[in-house]
């Protein structure tokens, strides 16, 4: 097992990014701030819920969140680059709290044989917003059941059964989510077997390009590469001959962006080989990368788009599944999500958490913050050379942490040390496969606050590196 060094000199073991929450820097970390009632409830929690990966034992225990802050039971507040990317329109939103509490108070539930004015509204909310025809929907109550409910309807639509996916991407923790994710955390292990005709391709990931085409500085080289990450896609649905969608995320949330018209070429493959296109817009719909969805940077609308997260203002869960109308081919069976299908408390939360997100200008916000930020990585990056890559587009940003640039090893054990360097200072991010740090703050944040946490990371890369 190889180590790395603490801030006291002390060997620490290095670990994968599954055993993250229970390695040897982040035992100690947490045994130096948590006090006697953290330490408790931390225990407790260890006690009484299952264990998993990546959760169990608790990083720490919150009071509040409010904005583009979280608490913890000491008075320690933190900027949260991460908030599993519900936090669009930052914590405890006033506007949404009061328009939650009116729900509550007029209609607090409708059972699955009646409608309401909610529900209708936010259906034709987002119909109203969505790229192309995409005017069909289905109400869940997470992300996972909503990639549910577009497998089925692929699956009805086509008559068939096989879907293609991209190795690393993740789009829930459900079966279906599992088999079409290609993350081996949720994928391997004991839960197996998955759903049969589950295909993976290697994914877009232009800095680490797995088909062995050299990138430049972390751009894509079409003229050497043709387009091979595209086109192996088309070659897959040819062979195979009866896919019945193609499954992935517009963006990566890693962050990994595509290269230029690999949508468009995959978007063509797809019509020509009668294959659907979902795209899981979960972590990055709602204006985080700058546009009310990713998609809309490629030009390409997809026909299954899927929503969670951010839809319930970081308050309430609930997910959707959008569909063209001539996907609509199932209607003498059951799809599900019945009993909060059309439940009018979440469905106001998300009508409202839109309404929030267009009339304060937040995907506008992202845009220009996000750019700004983008800028400051790059001068980043020209003066660390722990960096190795950055990318990102809106407030979907990442570094790409490695030993040495030219043989780009990723330098796992210092994103680790650079995320509780961060944490001791009051910023809060993820990171991703081990070695990316992945900063994803709310869409409120203002320009000021952005400089303040990149002044942070500024400073935590200097002492790691």
């Amino acid at each position: 097992m190889t180590t790395d060094r603490d801030r006291a000199g002390q060997d620490v073991p290095s670990q994968s990014e599954g055993e993250s929450n229970t390695s040897e820097r982040r035992r100690r970390w947490t045994a130096a701030i948590h006090d006697a009632e953290t330490r408790a409830l931390v225990e407790q929690d260890a006690r009484y819920f299952l264990h998993q990966s990546i959760s169990t034992p608790c990083l720490s225990a919150l009071r509040r969140a409010e904005g583009i802050w979280i608490e913890d039971l000491a008075g320690r507040r933190y900027m949260d680059f991460h908030g599993n990317n519900v936090h669009h329109i930052g914590y405890g939103h006033p506007r949404l709290k009061e328009a939650i509490k009116a729900q509550l108070d007029e209609l607090p539930f409708a059972p699955r044989r009646f409608t309401s004015e909610p529900v209708v509204a936010l259906a034709r909310k987002l119909a109203g917003i969505s790229p192309g025809a995409l005017s069909k929907v289905l109400f869940t109550t997470g992300g996972s059941d909503a990639i549910e409910v577009a497998l089925k309807v692929a699956r009805a639509a086509t008559g068939r059964h096989k879907t293609v996916s991209f190795w690393d991407s993740f789009h829930g923790a459900s079966f279906g989510g599992a088999s079409v994710g290609g993350e081996q955390l949720f994928r391997s292990g004991p839960v197996g077997p998955l759903l049969p005709g589950s295909e993976h391709v290697a994914p877009f990931t232009c800095y680490r390009c797995p088909y062995g085409y050299p990138d430049r500085d972390g751009r894509p080289q079409l003229e050497l590469c043709h387009m091979t990450c595209a086109n192996f896609v088309r070659y897959v649905l040819e062979k195979e001959g009866d896919v019945a969608a193609v499954i992935a995320e517009p963006a990566r949330a890693v962050p990994y962006l595509p290269p230029p018209g690999f949508w468009q070429a995959v978007r063509q493959a797809c019509d020509d080989h009668g294959a659907l296109l979902i795209f899981d817009e979960i972590p990055t719909g709602l204006g985080r990368t700058g546009r009310m969805f990713a998609c809309e940077h490629e030009a390409v609308v997809p026909d299954i788009l899927v929503l969670g997260k951010a839809l319930g203002g970081g308050m309430l869960p609930i997910a959707a599944t959008l569909c063209r109308p001539g996907l609509d081919a199932a209607g003498a069976w059951a799809l599900g999500h019945y009993t909060h299908e059309k439940n009018p408390v979440t469905a106001r939360a998300a009508l409202t958490t839109i309404e929030i997100i267009e009339q304060e200008g937040l995907v506008e916000n992202a845009a220009e913050v996000g750019s700004r930020a983008l800028e400051r990585l790059q001068d980043l990056k020209d003066r660390h050379r722990l960096v190795g890559d950055v990318r990102g587009r809106g407030l979907l940003l990442g570094l790409e942490l490695v030993v040495d640039r030219e043989s780009k090893e990723p330098a796992g054990e210092a994103a680790e040390q650079v995320l509780y360097l961060a944490l001791d200072r009051g910023l809060s991010f993820k990171t991703t496969m081990g070695n990316v740090l992945t900063l994803t703050p709310p869409l409120t944040i203002s320009v000021a606050e952005m400089d303040w946490a990149l002044d942070i990371l500024d400073r935590c890369l200097g002492e790691a590196g």
